[in-house]
């Protein structure tokens, strides 16, 4: 399996440093690249906007063919984000950040559980496409839960950004902010569920 090397592996990849960058590169500053930063400012956008757009036409439409597309949506930003995270593992990419910038967890432990993730999401978009299932019973009380618990969730990362620009300066402004600005997306997921469940 695919899985990047530590620093104990001792040794560089023919032309790069540990972290899959050019030996030149200082590893104290920040290494986002260009493409990289625009994309995660269009994804924050993209999830702003549709988070938006539903909630001007959620009265009276509160039906989960009308929550399907942005569950769809939302997942197909976080299968983007764990697809990319391969890739960097498979080989280094000019495009995309190191494996330091991309999570906390050691990453043979991550991708199981972003897989896991990526299942049920889709299992819950079938069924709302579908119209059909246990995923689509309304109950209030879960969906005021969920509605509290992202907005904690999507809160925490702002609070984190800012702790982790303070402690890193040389990381200003868009090192390590994969993992936060993906943690929204999940986090606008679980809000739509919410907010469709609460509707009860």
């Amino acid at each position: 399996m695919f899985w990047p090397r530590s620093q104990e592996d001792g040794g560089d990849r023919a032309g790069c440093s540990r972290d899959g960058l050019d030996p030149t590169v200082s590893a104290r500053s920040d290494t986002t690249p260009l493409v990289t930063r625009a994309m995660l400012l269009t994804v924050l956008a993209i999830t702003a906007a549709a988070l938006g757009l539903l909630r001007l036409g959620w009265i009276g439409r509160v039906e989960p063919a009308y929550i399907a597309p942005v569950l769809w949506l939302f997942t197909g930003l976080f299968v983007l984000r764990v697809a990319g995270q391969v890739l960097v593992a498979i080989r280094p990419q000019r495009w995309l950040p190191p494996m330091e910038q991309w999570n906390l967890m050691p990453y043979p432990i991550l991708l199981p559980i972003q897989v896991v993730f990526i299942a049920v999401m889709l299992w819950i978009d079938l069924a709302f496409t579908w119209e059909t299932g246990i995923s689509t019973v309304k109950n209030s009380g879960f969906g005021r839960f969920l509605i509290a618990f992202s907005a904690v969730y999507a809160l925490a990362m702002p609070i984190r950004y800012v702790i982790r620009m303070r402690r890193r300066p040389d990381q200003r402004w868009f090192g390590g902010t994969i993992p936060m600005v993906f943690h929204i997306v999940l986090a606008s997921y679980l809000y739509v569920l919410g907010s469709f469940y609460a509707a009860a």
